[in-house]
């Protein structure tokens, strides 16, 4: 379909909601439109490779917004679905309301996973103590995909964290398995950023 099909389909759709005596506002007709065109039009995320856009975000907009986010990816739900659902619903969207009242809709589809990762998980997901992750077996043994010494993920908690300020600044973590065993990671969000993950559930 090209461009001018779907803007009429969706056109079509907005009439038999009207028709249905559920007519959406102009407000989540406009939200429509944007998404889709964003996602036909593909410069945007073209765009969005050179600009992080969580950099234009206050540095206290990005850690709400990143606890945001951290929460929905625990939970296994789309922190970008629930947005927009507030959006077209009208629905106040709690302490990141600031998102679609200061940025909108067409920052938010900027916004990818990658982009976190780009910031670095020291500066948008911080660890606490008390954090629940999972390490990698990589951390302590070669590891290799499709080999009998595969990655394994092990469930651990956050029992203390230190900067370590020198030639090299890098972070120290250490872990406490299930077991009680305890580990060190060292360079936590730096060279072994790639060996840990947030826990699920």
């Amino acid at each position: 379909m090209t461009p001018d099909e779907i803007e009429l389909a969706l056109q079509a759709a907005f009439n038999r909601c009207d028709a249905a005596r559920c007519p959406l506002t102009d407000g989540q007709k406009m939200i429509l439109l944007q998404v889709l065109s964003n996602q036909i039009d593909g410069n945007s995320s073209q765009i969005s490779d050179d600009v992080n856009p969580l950099q234009e975000l206050t540095n206290e907009e990005l850690q709400i917004f990143s606890e945001f986010v951290k929460q929905h990816e625990e939970q296994n739900r789309s922190w970008k679905v629930e947005l927009l659902n507030d959006w077209l619903q009208e629905k106040d969207s709690g302490v990141v309301q600031f998102i679609r009242e200061r940025y909108g809709i067409q920052w938010l589809n900027r916004v990818e996973k990658y982009h976190f990762d780009e910031l670095g998980k020291e500066e948008s997901l911080k660890l606490k103590v008390g954090d629940r992750i999972e390490v990698c077996n990589g951390l302590w043994e070669w590891v290799q995909e499709g080999t009998s010494c595969a990655p394994q993920w092990f469930l651990c908690i956050v029992v203390s964290l230190e900067e370590v300020v020198g030639d090299t600044n890098y972070t120290t973590c250490t872990i406490r398995f299930d077991s009680g065993a305890e580990y060190q990671i060292q360079g936590i969000y730096q060279w072994n950023s790639y060996q840990w993950r947030w826990a699920k559930g």
